[in-house]
């Protein structure tokens, strides 16, 4: 895809509210969501957030770096290293605080 139709889609997706701005990180950068609104609107990009997600989650579960723990209901409870914390916070998975 070239940046025009990248730029175009990225305004298309804030114009729908299925991505929105979040903050500014330490280095001044500025920080984007993907928004719940973007399961009905915007499959494709929820799709492609909820894999992201998913693939660093298990690639951190395969090293041994967040533990997770399940309930009474099945309710999941993940923990996470100080490493597991940095590499989710890089890849920019953790909301800003």
């Amino acid at each position: 895809m070239e940046k025009s139709e990248d730029n175009d889609l990225f305004n298309y997706y804030m114009e729908i509210g299925a991505i929105e701005l979040s903050g500014i990180d330490e280095s001044g950068e500025i920080v984007f969501k993907v928004t719940d609104t973007a399961k009905d609107m915007a499959p494709e990009l929820w799709k492609a957030h909820t894999d992201y997600v998913d693939d660093t989650l298990l690639e951190l579960y395969s090293k041994d770096l967040i533990s997770v723990e399940y309930d009474e209901n099945l309710q999941a409870t993940i923990s996470l290293t100080e490493e597991a914390q940095r590499i989710i916070e890089d890849k920019g998975i953790m909301p800003l605080e």
